[in-house]
Parts: C-alpha cells; sequence; structure tokens
C-alpha cells in the first residue's frame, strides 16, 4: 500500500488517515463496499458507503496515473533525453493532463511540417530565431540554409520550415497549454449549427440550430444532447475563444519585445500559425472531451440516483397477484402468480374486438381471482393500458386492489436468456406479463434480472462512458440489494449474485445446492455450497436471510460472528436470544458499553440492539396504490389547466417526467416544481412520488406535454415545451465578454 496514496486521499476527502488506510486494507483483503459500511465502523470509523467508494475510486486512479507515470518516464529514458529537471517535474504531475502535457513533446508521433523542417537540417535555424538575440538576422541567416539537396531554394522556404518547428515548439510548451486550456475553460463558447439541408431530417435538435453557450456553465444535458446531434450527423459543434486574447497570451509567453530583437516578427508569425492549426485545434479536442467527461458524470450522477430510487420502491409483499399485459389486436396476456412469484396460470383475453369477449373476458377474470384467490391486479402502463384498467376497475371485484405498473424493460427481460431459462416453455408475452406482476410483488428482485440501461430512468445513458456507468450501476444495485437483505430460499441466481461476496458463479452455486438439497435451514449450512469459502461467507452471511431458522438471528441483519455476543447478552439477562428479539422491555435492560472490547465498539453494539428490535425488516416504505383520473386515458383527452394525479418516472437536471396515465410523460420543468426556487430536482422530488400536477400545454404533434406543480394561478417561468438555451452569442468571438455565471453548485463531499 503506497503511503503516499493515503495521505493524499485523506486531504481531499476530509478523512482521518487511519480511516483511509484501514478502509484501503480491507478492500484490498476483499472486503466489499456494503460489508465494510455495515460490519466494519470500528476500523473505518463508521464511513458510509458514499465514503468507501470515494476512497476505493480516487486509490484507483492514483494508481493508473503512477502506472501511466511510469511509462512516460521509461518512454523518455529510451530517447536519452530524461534530464533531472523533466524527471522531476514527471514525478510531481498531479493529474494526467499535466502529465501529458509533459510528455506531449517526446511522444512519437506521425509525421509533421516540423519533422520535415528537421530533416531539411533547419533546426539550428528555428533555435536561433526563438532565442531571439539582439542583433541577430533572421534573413541573413535563413540564408546559410538555402540547400538546392535538401529543397530549400529561397531564404522564405528556410523561414517558413524554421517556422513551423517553432509553432511545434509552441504548441508543446506546457506552460502554454496550461494557459490556452485556461482561456477554453473560462471564456470558451459552445458554438452549435445545423448542417446544411439536414434542417428537417434533425427537427428533434431545432433547439441547438444555432445556439452558444459558455464552456464554463454550459449544462450537461445540453452538452449531451448537442453531441448526440453531432454524432447523428445533424449539427456541428466548435469550442471557440477570444483569439486576439490567445495570442496575447502566447506572445507575452514567448515574444522578446526589445527594439533589437529582429526575430519578433518570425516569432509571431510562428505563434499565430500554432494556435490556429495546432493549439487551438488540440485543445478544443481536450476540452470537448473535458466537458464530456463531466456531463456524463452528471448523467450517471442522475442515472444512479433514479435507479437507487426506483429499485427501492415500495414491494406490494406476499401476496397473491393476476397480471396483465395489455393489448389491442393481440389481445391482453394475463398470468397468475402465487404469493412468492411463482406463474400458476396463464391465458390471453379480448376487450377491443366486441362486447360478447369482453364479457368472456370478464368471466375469465372473475374466475381467475376467485380460483387463486387473487389479492391484487397489476396492469402495465403500455399500449392500452388505461383502457384495460378501466375495465378491470368495472368489475368491482371485492377486496382486490387494482394497480397501473410501469412496465419499461419487461420487453427486454421477457426476450433475455434469463427469461428463456426461467420460462423456457412460455412465450415473450407471458414471460413479459410474469414480470409486470413480480416487479409489483417486489420491484428489487425483478429489476435486478433487467439491464439498469433498459429500465428507463436515465438521461442520455446510451451517449456516456459505458464503463463508467456501469460500475456506478452496478454499485447501486448491490448497495440496494444488500441494504434490503435476501431470503435465501427464495431469491433468484440474478438477486442473489449481487450479495457481497458471491457474485454470479456463487449465486449459481447456491440455487445448484438449494435445488438439490432442499431449503437451507441455517446460516451455517452455506459453508457446505461447493467452492463458498470462509472469505465469501464472512462477506455474505450478514445479508442473507433464513425465515422460520432455529435461529432467531438467522433471520436478522446480526452476522454470524456477533452471535456469540448476543448469546452473552442473553444469558446475562437470564433469557432466551428469542425472548430478547420479542420483549421490548428486556432489550431496554442491555447496557451496550458493557460489551465493548477492543475489536467490537459502540457502533456494532448500537447496531445489534436495533437490528434485535426489527430482525430483517425491510426497509422500504409502505405500498400504497396510485389511481390515474378516471376518463383520461389519451393525449386527446387532456386541456389546459387540468389537475391530475401523476407519480414521477424520471428524474433530469432540468425537470422531472411524470406519468399521468396517457401513454406519455408529461415533463415538470425545474421552473414549475416550486412557488420557491428549486436548484436540483433530485432533491425535491423521486422516482416513484405520487404528486399532484397540473397541464399546462399539450403539443400532440411532437408528443409534448408541459405540467406545472406551482400552486400559483398564474404560470410565470414555465417554458411553452421549449428548451432552448438563451442565445450569448457575441457580436465578434475576440470581443466576448462571458456573461455572469449562475449561482455556484453546492460542493460535493467528495471530489478530487
Amino acid at each position: 500500500m503506497n503511503p503516499a496514496y493515503i495521505l493524499k486521499v485523506s486531504q481531499e476527502l476530509k478523512l482521518q488517515e487511519k480511516q483511509v488506510t484501514a478502509t484501503a486494507v480491507l478492500l484490498q483483503e476483499g472486503s466489499t463496499v456494503p460489508f465494510i459500511a455495515r460490519y466494519r465502523k470500528e476500523a473505518t470509523g463508521a464511513l458510509d458507503e458514499v465514503a468507501i467508494t470515494a476512497i476505493r475510486d480516487r486509490l484507483q486512479q492514483l494508481y493508473l496515473l503512477d502506472e501511466r507515470r511510469a511509462v512516460v518516464l521509461e518512454s523518455i529514458e529510451k530517447q536519452g533525453k530524461l534530464t533531472d529537471e523533466l524527471k522531476e517535474k514527471i514525478n510531481t504531475a498531479q493529474s494526467m493532463t499535466v502529465l501529458e502535457d509533459l510528455y506531449l513533446p517526446y511522444k512519437p508521433k506521425r509525421r509533421t511540417r516540423a519533422t520535415m523542417a528537421r530533416e531539411k537540417g533547419l533546426e539550428p535555424l528555428a533555435q536561433m530565431i526563438f532565442e531571439q538575440k539582439p542583433g541577430v538576422d533572421p534573413k541573413i541567416e535563413a540564408a546559410k540554409f538555402i540547400n538546392e539537396e535538401k529543397k530549400v531554394a529561397t531564404i522564405d522556404e528556410a523561414l517558413a520550415g524554421a517556422r513551423d518547428i517553432i509553432a511545434e515548439w509552441v504548441n508543446e510548451d506546457a506552460r502554454a497549454r496550461a494557459a490556452i486550456r485556461h482561456l477554453y475553460i473560462e471564456k470558451g463558447i459552445f458554438d452549435s449549427k445545423v448542417i446544411k439541408a439536414k434542417e428537417q431530417d434533425g427537427i428533434k435538435f431545432k433547439d441547438y440550430y444555432d445556439w452558444q453557450e459558455p464552456v464554463k456553465t454550459a449544462a450537461s444535458h445540453r452538452v449531451l444532447a448537442i453531441r448526440r446531434g453531432e454524432n447523428e450527423g445533424f449539427l456541428m459543434l466548435r469550442v471557440i475563444v477570444p483569439e486576439e486574447e490567445a495570442l496575447l497570451i502566447l506572445n507575452e509567453m514567448f515574444v522578446k519585445t526589445d527594439k533589437s530583437n529582429l526575430c519578433l516578427s518570425q516569432v509571431v508569425m510562428a505563434i499565430e500559425d500554432s494556435f490556429k492549426r495546432l493549439l487551438s485545434l488540440s485543445i478544443e479536442t481536450e476540452i470537448r472531451l473535458l466537458t464530456k467527461q463531466k456531463a456524463d458524470e452528471e448523467a450517471i450522477k442522475v442515472f444512479a440516483e433514479n435507479l437507487r430510487q426506483l429499485l427501492m420502491a415500495s414491494p406490494l409483499g406476499q401476496k397473491n397477484v393476476l397480471a396483465i399485459d395489455p393489448g389491442y389486436r393481440t389481445g391482453c396476456k394475463v398470468v397468475c402468480l402465487d404469493s412468492q412469484g411463482k406463474l400458476l396460470k396463464n391465458t390471453t383475453i379480448y376487450l377491443s374486438k366486441s362486447e360478447e369477449e369482453k364479457e368472456q373476458a370478464a368471466g375469465i377474470i372473475r374466475d381467475l381471482c376467485r380460483y387463486f384467490n387473487i389479492e391484487c391486479i397489476a396492469v402495465g402502463h403500455g399500449t392500452a393500458g388505461r383502457e384495460t384498467e378501466s375495465f378491470v376497475r368495472s368489475l368491482k371485484l371485492s377486496n382486490i386492489q387494482v394497480v397501473m405498473v410501469n412496465e419499461s424493460g419487461a420487453s427486454i427481460y421477457s426476450a433475455s436468456g434469463v427469461a428463456r431459462d426461467e420460462f423456457p416453455d412460455h412465450d415473450v408475452t407471458v414471460r413479459g406479463s410474469v414480470s409486470i406482476g413480480r416487479r409489483l410483488q417486489d420491484p428489487l428482485a425483478e429489476l435486478v434480472k433487467i439491464d439498469p440501461k433498459s429500465i428507463g430512468v436515465g438521461q442520455y445513458q446510451h451517449d456516456v462512458d459505458q464503463t463508467k456507468l456501469k460500475t456506478s450501476l452496478d454499485d447501486v444495485v448491490i448497495s440496494c440489494v444488500n441494504q434490503v437483505g435476501v431470503e435465501v430460499n427464495s431469491a433468484s441466481k440474478q438477486l442473489l449474485m449481487y450479495v457481497s461476496g458471491l457474485g454470479p458463479a456463487l449465486a449459481g452455486a447456491v440455487v445448484d445446492h438449494r435445488n438439490a438439497n432442499g431449503a437451507f435451514n441455517s446460516r451455517e449450512e452455506l459453508m457446505k455450497v461447493p467452492k463458498l469459502g470462509i472469505k465469501a461467507f464472512e462477506q455474505a452471511a450478514g445479508f442473507l436471510r433464513i425465515r422460520n431458522a432455529a435461529n432467531p438471528l438467522d433471520a436478522s441483519g446480526v452476522h454470524p460472528e456477533s452471535y456469540g455476543l448476543v448469546e452473552v447478552m442473553a444469558r446475562d439477562l437470564g433469557v432466551r436470544v428469542s425472548d430478547l428479539i420479542n420483549d421490548e422491555k428486556l432489550r431496554q435492560k442491555i447496557d451496550v458499553h458493557k460489551y465493548v472490547t477492543k475489536t467490537v465498539g459502540l457502533p456494532t453494539l448500537l447496531d445489534i440492539k436495533d437490528e434485535l428490535a426489527k430482525p430483517g425488516r425491510d426497509p422500504r416504505a409502505v405500498f400504497e396504490p396510485m389511481q390515474f383520473k378516471e376518463g383520461v386515458e389519451k393525449m386527446e383527452d387532456l386541456v389546459p389547466g387540468m389537475e391530475l394525479n401523476g407519480v414521477v418516472t424520471n428524474i433530469t437536471n432540468f425537470g422531472a417526467f411524470v406519468d399521468v396515465g396517457v401513454h406519455q410523460d408529461g415533463l415538470v420543468h425545474i421552473s414549475a416544481m416550486s412557488d420557491t426556487f428549486i436548484k436540483n430536482p433530485a432533491e425535491f422530488l423521486k422516482v416513484g412520488q405520487k404528486v399532484k400536477v397540473r397541464v399546462v400545454e399539450i403539443d400532440i404533434a411532437r408528443k409534448r406535454i408541459s405540467l406545472s406543480m406551482r400552486k400559483q394561478s398564474g404560470l410565470e417561468g414555465q417554458p411553452k415545451n421549449k428548451t432552448k438555451p438563451q442565445s450569448n452569442k457575441p457580436k465578434a468571438v475576440s470581443s466576448y465578454k462571458p456573461v455572469s455565471p449562475q449561482p455556484p453548485a453546492r460542493k460535493e463531499l467528495y471530489r478530487w
């Protein structure tokens, strides 16, 4: 373990060195983030998952930086150009950008104009001109380099070649690159234009046909939208800066202004060529990458938080469910599931062809509900969903809830290998209906079977760095699964694989052992699973639940390593462990301070006491059904001013999308969420939250619904389906002055 990493991370994240060291050691030993956060609080000083993940990621970044540093040093040393001064600069580089700037002059490159000039022997001339010594006349010196054999026929050709070499030196100078990079960050402007003759085909990007905004303040969702338009061939994006200011910076850096400097004009010409031909393009590419990375981080952060809220949505619980995947032409696919999600029956009903078929469908639904003791009916929210819901409600089935279920991703699951393995004898329509029903019973258990990108709660998720996105979403799924806990005797392989310490192979081994030997009767029996060793058991056991086990602690979040401690607590009070769980008065008699040791501190003891009060209790909220407004089933039914019930389906940086039951989500822009200022929609709303909204505007042609949650009667500040940012287009780029920045964003807790 590198002590320098520990010191740097502790300083950056404002944590104690011993906290970072302990976390790094545990990670190195193979402990997972959920395990460390839940069961190693004494070691880390009770760091949460966010802090532990930040330590993990930053340590990895530092490792990769040093790995690249070693490659750079080796490359330059092989060239025989590694000086002590350069080595010191490389060893002290604190970022990949600085490191690459230092390496650029020595980096193997393709054949350039400067390369060809060097081959003509013009580098000494370039050096003389660039040094700008008093009295040195560039034309007189250039005449000495005329050489027909090397194809330098004139003084002008010699000077042009020398300027090419100087231009490359300027471009590769670390100080120059840092200064111009800073200018692009502070005063750069995104400039987007529509490609000629693509206006009609790219109409969805119309807001960005002639658009400008400062790099410094451009919102991440707009950056990603424009880049998508560019990738699809409809937009052309540039990053521009005041050219005069850029040249002034470079001239002040390289030009000597004394009167005896006869080389001044040559150096100025080389600098201008360097900026226009090399430096501006290179730094523009960097800024595009930098802003893309920043936008990716924002989008991934939004997606991850939305996913967490969706996965942690309230479960209906263990109830018998009839699920319907609505449809017009092919009918509605109906399945019956028992309380564990097992498929009992499937059939098809038709609601759109004739009254006779409707009556037949009603009879089928009533019979199925009666025969399978159905307690709730789940209706997919897709095409024909509202009509199907209205039909089912019209049956007035007593004591049976009817719930609309978001079916995003159900079709992805139904065609997946997971679904084929689970239901090899049924087609995709049956599998999709099962997914809808199970999603109502337990959203977490069902959604883990679907690629998170297909669930429909992201913001430009297909445009961001896919590796970073997968890492972030996997972290969220793992966190949620372990926070809730998993019933080992009923969980699918897909759910078990996210349990701390397991993974796909061990999850499959657990299921195979369960199928071959029957249900697990204790956590200890997990050790009988092939290849599930002591380390995996340590990481996983506390998150796995076994209901009705002989030891009641097996159904709780108490880790087996603490069973002995709980038994001592019970023995000291002269009772059984089950008595501690069932009797609050007995638990109140436990003096946790009495059981503090060198390895077990108050954080763990307090967690144990809390868990005894609610062993294995689901941390998710109690399920509450949602009912949309009757008679409003499609966009054409909406009118401005109408007030509706809705449920938040997705949150972005610019607002929230709300399902109001018309097969098309409406947008509540950030400015229409409240009568008070809202800085971050995610701090005001949550995915799955039930809200009251008012219809502001309907655009059926573009399938856009504008909604408001404001209480005021007026709609001041509410955009009319237009997200085009206000243009900050300057009259001339060189005279542009950036607008005042937006209020500073809240500082993130962990940032490097």
